[in-house]
């Protein structure tokens, strides 16, 4: 079990869920993972592939399997986050109780993560063609063809960013306003957070 003294801070500033992260850093490591610092949160990598990703928010901490769709969840611990995201799932936790009388089954799950990676399987992610396109930004693609032709210069997930963006806002307007705000970081291909 080796820590990395590049990760420690992200352990040392946690205020509510101290104890549970700790818990979690040590099954991590138990497993025989390399402890690296991503994202800003501790991520556990096998050969340089990511196996899961420690992190907390206000209402609970979670280990963040990257592709926990895959995995058996035979204990139905694992949660998708949200409804955009294809691959990754979350074991949330909100005391160290439950992380201790899980113990065996997540280092079950983190066996079989390290096992998804070195048979090599892929997570099938939705093609961005079949993403909802917004009719507000759909009328812009079709008058304007330089803004065309530059979106879909964009790479596939810097598409998939302005579309989620775009179909997350509930009023046409505010779908309208926002597309207007970033037609010209569209035509100079960068994507939504570049």
């Amino acid at each position: 079990m080796q820590t990395n003294p590049k990760v420690d801070f992200y352990f040392d500033k946690a205020k509510k869920w101290q104890e549970e992260l700790l818990l979690l850093r040590t099954i991590a490591l138990d497993c025989g993972l390399t402890e690296e610092l991503k994202w800003g949160c501790p991520c556990y990598t096998f050969n340089g592939n990511n196996i899961v990703l420690i992190h907390d928010f206000k209402e609970y901490c979670a280990f963040l399997f990257f592709k926990g769709v895959l995995l058996n969840d035979a204990a139905g611990i694992l949660i998708q986050q949200t409804k955009n995201v294809q691959s990754a799932r979350q074991a949330r936790f909100t005391n160290a109780l439950k992380i201790v009388e899980l113990k065996a089954v997540l280092k079950t799950y983190i066996y079989e993560a390290i096992e998804v990676e070195r048979v090599g399987l892929k997570v099938e992610l939705k093609k961005t063609t079949e993403y909802n396109i917004p009719a507000e930004f759909q009328s812009k693609l079709d008058h304007i063809p330089d803004l065309k032709t530059a979106f879909e210069a964009l790479t596939p997930g810097r598409q998939r960013g302005y579309l989620l963006y775009f179909s997350a806002a509930k009023q046409s307007k505010t779908r309208a306003a926002r597309v207007e705000k970033f037609i010209p970081k569209i035509l100079n291909g960068k994507g939504l957070d570049d």
